[in-house]
């Protein structure tokens, strides 16, 4: 079992803007499917000049979006400074990934080596591109752009070594 960081937060999605006159504010939702954000509480909302948590959000699809009433937010004007906040919560709020797959939160800072034993660097972020998703592998000097697939190109991710081994050519 990996063992992960205390406290370390995960960006589940974002206020966009607002609806109506009584503080209920429109989301941007990163989860699959995307009405789950509702599912895990409590909520960590950030910005600049901006750290407010807050528990028991409600919330509803609504058209293509989604829309939620925070508890404590009773107007536009209150909801209005929250617009850009990113939501995070506690990784402990998240259920255990099904086998062969990954949190990308858990993966960032892994190094990573290539089959030959030849360290690439640190995995610093992952980012979709929609055919797959893409590691940003950093080593101080050089960036690497690597596929996220698992079999062509990532051989095994074991946490308790903190190691990600991939096939690349060290020189791409």
């Amino acid at each position: 079992m990996m063992s992960l960081e205390s406290g370390k937060r995960v960006r589940l999605g974002r206020i966009v803007g607002l609806y109506g006159v009584q503080g209920q504010v429109k989301l941007e939702s990163w989860t699959d499917p995307r009405i789950q954000i509702f599912r895990y509480q409590p909520w960590l909302l950030t910005a600049p000049g901006v750290e407010k948590e807050i528990d028991g959000i409600r919330g509803r699809a609504q058209g293509k979006g989604l829309v939620a009433t925070l508890p404590g937010i009773e107007d536009r004007d209150q909801a209005t400074a929250l617009i850009g906040c990113e939501i995070t919560v506690s990784r402990d709020a998240l259920p255990p990934p099904a086998p062969g797959e990954f949190y990308w939160t858990d993966l960032e800072g892994l190094e990573v080596v290539t089959t030959e034993n030849v360290m690439l660097g640190r995995v610093n972020h992952l980012f979709a591109t929609g055919a797959n998703d893409v590691m940003v592998v950093k080593d101080g000097e050089r960036e690497r752009l690597i596929p996220f697939v698992q079999g062509p190109y990532v051989h095994s991710v074991d946490f308790d070594a903190g190691r990600i081994v991939v096939d690349w050519d060290p020189e791409f």
